[in-house]
Order: structure tokens, then sequence, then C-alpha cells
């Protein structure tokens, strides 16, 4: 049996995507609407003090294209504050005016191919990698993946050393976009249909393209790389949510 990597975990995620029925949100007189939208300003405010203490982090954007109208990314301590805020946000007026299109849960990883500190976690920069405060970049790119398992492409299968290598390599691609792009990486082995979430973020939209095309070479995605569908989408900033809403 192949050794399996050790995984340093963080944050639990949430990407909750919604689609907007605009045609019944039309309809609703303009003073009600106005108070949804107060209402779930409101909710985004709790978000905002939450962060600011360093309890979790939260980042909202407008998707652009016909998979969701918005996603609203969630970074909590617990699997039970995921849910507790999924439920609070489902009870609200604005909600009732939105169709679920998609979410992710997994947890905010990193694995043992790219660390071997004996305790790891007292590691400022590490720990900052683990509970991280969501950048508010222009653009967002999320996606799935796995791992291959089919055949004589079985990542599963390969060496611990030969998978370190691999990832090494892999990771090399990604050190050319720092300052680029910032790379959220999540599990969720156990959590979801995928067993990565990857979340990019830049205030260069076609960074997203050059990056992940280039890594498409790369033997890591090229031979063990399985994607599942991308969404990409523009920063809904507080003060964008009133005009995001308005009709």
């Amino acid at each position: 049996m192949s050794q399996a990597a050790k995984t340093l975990d963080g944050w639990y995620c949430l990407h909750d995507f919604r689609t907007m029925d605009w045609t019944t949100w039309k309809m609703v007189p303009s003073e009600e609407r106005e108070a949804a939208i107060q209402e779930f300003q409101g909710l985004v405010d709790k978000w905002n003090r939450t962060e600011k203490e360093a309890q979790g982090s939260h980042v909202i954007y407008s998707i652009v294209g016909q998979k969701a109208d918005f996603m609203m990314m969630l970074l909590r301590p617990t699997m039970e504050e995921l849910n507790e805020i999924e439920n609070e946000f489902n009870k609200t007026k604005l909600a009732e005016f939105t169709v679920p299109a998609h979410s992710y849960v997994s947890v905010v990883e990193l694995s043992n191919y790219l660390s071997s500190e004996e305790d790891p976690y007292q590691n400022p920069q590490i720990r900052a990698r683990l509970y991280p405060i969501l950048p508010k970049s222009k653009y967002v790119c999320f996606y799935p993946m796995d791992k291959r398992r089919q055949g004589e492409d079985n990542w599963y299968m390969l060496p611990m050393e030969e998978r370190m290598s691999l990832m090494r390599s892999h990771g090399m691609i990604g050190r050319q976009y720092a300052g680029l792009v910032k790379q959220i990486i999540t599990g969720s082995v156990g959590f979801d249909d995928y067993e990565w979430g990857v979340t990019l973020f830049s205030d260069d939209v076609l960074q997203f393209k050059k990056l992940v095309y280039e890594m498409r070479f790369d033997e890591v995605s090229a031979r063990y790389g399985e994607f599942g569908s991308f969404f990409v989408g523009n920063h809904l900033a507080d003060e964008k949510i009133q005009p995001f809403l308005h009709v």
C-alpha cells in the first residue's frame, strides 16, 4: 500500500452559489425589496465583525454566466458554524428569491508534500495559510478537482517520493504567479463530490487563463488531473450589494 499524504487542516469552507429569481423579485413592492436588502446587509455586517475578530472570513462575488448569479464563500472554525450561517441566510427574506445553484463543502488544507516541519501549526506563515483572511480581489475563479485513479495513471499508487517530486515541480509553476494570483486550496475528501476545491483570486482576470493553461502541461495536471466545472466572477464589495440587487 502506498503511503498516504498527511494534511494540515485549517478553517472549514463553504462555497454557496445562488441564482436570483429576478422575475419574482421585480414583482415585490420596492419597500419590501429594500427591507430584504437591508436585512442581508445586516448579515454581511455580522460576517465583517467576525472577520475583524479573526474568527473566520468571507467574500461575495457576482458570477458571470448562467451557472449562478452570486457566490458566498465562507470560512469558519467549525462545520457547525458553516451550517448555522447557511441556515441563517436561508431564513432571510432575500433567500426566498434565490435558488441554490451549486455548493461545495471543504476545509483549508496543506499537505506534507510541501512541509516537513515537526510542528507546522506553530509557524506563522503556515497558520496564515490555514486560517486566511480571504482576498477582496476584483476577480475569483473556483473549480473542483480530483487526482486520476485509472489504470497505470493512478496517482494513489505512486510512491510517496515520486508524488513529492511531482508536486514540487507543480508548485514551481504556481510560484511564478506570486503577486498576481492568490490561491486557496481546500480539501473535500469525504465532504463533497471531488477531492479538492481550488479558489483563485486576482486583480487581472486573464491570469486565471494563463495559470490554468500553463499548469495543464505539467505532469500532475496533464496525466493525473480531473477537473469539474469552473466558476468565474466579479467582487461584490459591500457597497455594490445594493446596486446588484436593485431593479
